[in-house]
């Protein structure tokens, strides 16, 4: 096997090849992660001595304050009800975290929470940056309520409905009502019913009331969120909605941590975006940002049954690089970008290729007059279900990627 980097010519400028022979997959991985690692480096240099400045000299990054996660913050985070388009009390909850650490913050008519961190670039030279993590989750909406006082609903967002039994919910009417889903049992199923894939229409809410009790809290049009509570697992986390407030909370803590920057940070804290990437469009076209950011999570199929080239991303090998999803063609540069300022900060990543699913990146790419975009990805397990599950160790290093990032972004040849 050679190891041939074309578009530096490596083999050529540095006169030296690789040739690496009946070895095992594993053995291999070892073998080459530091080599490639050490090429990776040198292709960061190119990039940064254009503009003249040593990739060794960086700005101090604040990393002693993310060492570990804040299990309560991020707890309270996916606690928080936030339907598509009933977003408030989760905006409510990351106006108080942030907002003794940003320069201005504003709401827009769709919902969106947009805080500034001005960076220190003279005005002539301050370009714009938006860093995105869509703050609503999958929920239902009440449609209708039958005499015996059982709810009918509504998806905003997609689900799969085998993943509804035996779950709680809350209903968000007069007052919060816990609720249990309900279906028919599996004793009163015929065989055919049995073999039967589930579908929504199976499932109504039981609040354990008649159907005058319900009315007098819940109407038509009420939002239902979900009901399950974080824990650690193993060096995982795992809860509900962690699409996307494990994002939230990744940008929250950036902002609370985050040096100064060169160029003007736009952290948006985005509305709708399960039901049609809506919410980041609007901020994007407002903005109108030279480069940017999206925050979210994305497939993990490295579970039992799943080939090798079908897992997309794995738990616990590090921060997500997205290359490309259904929707959204990354820019190289961007790629490259975050590639390089990882392998500088020894963060571990992988390259994520969705073939199918997209992010609010596709938003980001399109909005105002176009961006220069791409895609930090936290690998999950679970998606759209009330155990999604992340890597602690993934979390840090989407973290620390993002700080790095944003305080570098002036160092880099964004030439084509």
């Amino acid at each position: 096997m050679v190891l041939c980097f074309k578009p530096y010519e490596f083999s050529k400028s540095l006169g030296f090849g690789f040739i690496i022979t009946k070895l095992k997959i594993s053995i291999k991985q070892q073998l080459l992660n530091p080599i490639i690692l050490t090429l990776r480096k040198l292709i960061f240099k190119q990039h940064f001595a254009v503009v003249g400045v040593s990739p060794t000299t960086n700005q101090t990054i604040n990393q002693m304050n993310i060492e570990k996660i804040d299990i309560e913050l991020l707890s309270r985070l996916t606690n928080a009800a936030g339907a598509p388009g009933y977003e408030d009390r989760i905006r409510e909850q990351i106006q108080k975290e942030i907002k003794d650490y940003v320069d201005e913050m504003s709401v827009d008519n769709l919902g969106n929470l947009i805080a500034l961190k001005k960076g220190t670039a003279s005005d002539s030279n301050t370009k714009k940056v938006m860093v995105d993590a869509h703050m609503d989750e999958i929920a239902f909406m009440v449609t209708h309520i039958d005499d015996n006082g059982f709810i009918r609903f509504h998806p905003l967002g997609g689900f799969d409905p085998k993943t509804l039994t035996a779950q709680r919910v809350i209903i968000h009417g007069k007052k919060d009502m816990l609720g249990v889903l309900g279906t028919k049992a599996i004793h009163m199923m015929t065989a055919e019913e049995r073999k039967k894939t589930a579908e929504l229409d199976d499932y109504f809410v039981d609040l354990g009331l008649p159907k005058e009790e319900v009315e007098k809290f819940v109407s038509i049009g009420d939002t239902i969120t979900r009901e399950r509570d974080l824990v650690e697992i193993g060096n995982t986390i795992s809860t509900k909605s962690l699409d996307n407030r494990i994002a939230v909370y990744i940008l929250v803590e950036t902002l609370k941590n985050l040096e100064a920057t060169p160029f003007d940070v736009y952290a948006v804290f985005s509305v709708q975006e399960e039901v049609g990437l809506r919410g980041a469009l609007v901020a994007a076209r407002n903005i109108d940002p030279d480069f940017a950011i999206c925050l979210d999570t994305t497939v993990t199929n490295d579970m039992p049954s799943v080939s090798p080239q079908k897992r997309v991303t794995e738990l616990g090998k590090g921060t997500g690089i997205k290359i490309i999803d259904s929707q959204t063609i990354c820019d190289p540069r961007m790629v490259d970008f975050l590639k390089a300022t990882a392998d500088r900060e020894s963060l571990k990543w992988q390259p994520e290729v969705l073939p199918a699913g997209g992010t609010n990146t596709a938003s980001l790419q399109r909005g105002g007059s176009g961006s220069i975009a791409g895609a930090i990805s936290i690998p999950t397990r679970y998606l759209h279900q009330v155990t999604e599950m992340v890597h602690k160790d993934d979390v840090l290093a989407s973290t620390r990627l993002l700080m790095a990032a944003l305080e570098t972004m002036d160092k880099y040849n964004w030439d084509r």
